[in-house]
């Protein structure tokens, strides 16, 4: 069967990145997957999986994972701008360390691989896709929640997704976001599951394959761009 395409996936060794990697290899898309260990991550070996290790906030490592993609695949049909971390503290508690680090991932491994991405996608002009991960708090905070200064990368990234999709939309390169609410991953293991219930109307916590199925949509709803899909059992339409 012939492949639908290549897709990026940054972040991609666990939670939200891994089940959207399995996602699309079941789809019958080919993929490249990246993070800094993604080779240990456990990934069946495929004919359709490419792994590239090193951190996405490097320009570097950006290069190499869409060479990757085009020496190994032929092209970047693709991308989904996984990769973040989130801290939350007091705004009066964050460091410049934190910032940094913030900045550093959330950001910087935003902007170079989705840069180099579409270079490509303008080359082989044949249109394609970015599918960011945000979060729905970007524009509807929580006050049980202390994130203020995670929220201005992660509010950046959503901008910036927002403004690529008029940029690009003559060229039929698409911009568009999933924002989650709570979602059951390693970032969450300590946090008890009754207080993270709390956190939505529907009282749910999403699976990242809740994640994953929403970046699918995305990436394949050939008439959407600009939209930001929110992901997090109703938290995003206000109080509760």
């Amino acid at each position: 069967m012939a492949s639908k395409g290549t897709v990026i996936v940054t972040g991609g060794s666990q939670g939200i990145g891994a089940a959207v990697v399995h996602s699309f290899l079941k789809q019958g898309y080919n993929v490249v997957a990246t993070s800094r260990n993604v080779s240990q991550a456990g990934f069946a070996p495929s004919e359709n999986l490419a792994l590239v290790d090193g951190d996405i906030a490097q320009e570097a490592t950006a290069k190499a994972v869409v060479e990757t993609a085009v020496s190994r695949f032929g092209s970047v049909d693709h991308l989904v701008a996984n990769a973040g971390i989130f801290i939350s503290k007091p705004f009066v508690d964050y460091t410049a360390e934190d910032f940094k680090s913030l900045v550093s991932t959330n950001v910087e491994g935003f902007l170079y691989v989705t840069q180099f991405a579409v270079k490509q996608m303008l080359a082989q002009g044949k249109g394609g896709s970015v599918t960011g991960i945000t979060t729905s708090m970007v524009a509807n905070p929580n006050a049980a929640i202390g994130a203020s200064v995670a929220m201005i990368t992660k509010g950046g990234v959503t901008a910036a997704l927002l403004n690529l999709a008029s940029e690009y939309a003559k060229q039929h390169i698409r911009f568009n976001a999933v924002a989650p609410g709570i979602v059951d991953t390693p970032m969450h293991a300590n946090n008890p599951k009754d207080f993270l219930k709390t956190l939505s109307p529907m009282g749910t916590i999403s699976s990242s394959q809740d994640i994953a199925d929403a970046v699918v949509y995305l990436t394949e709803a050939k008439n959407v761009t600009g939209e930001v899909l929110h992901v997090d059992g109703g938290s995003h339409v206000g109080s509760w």
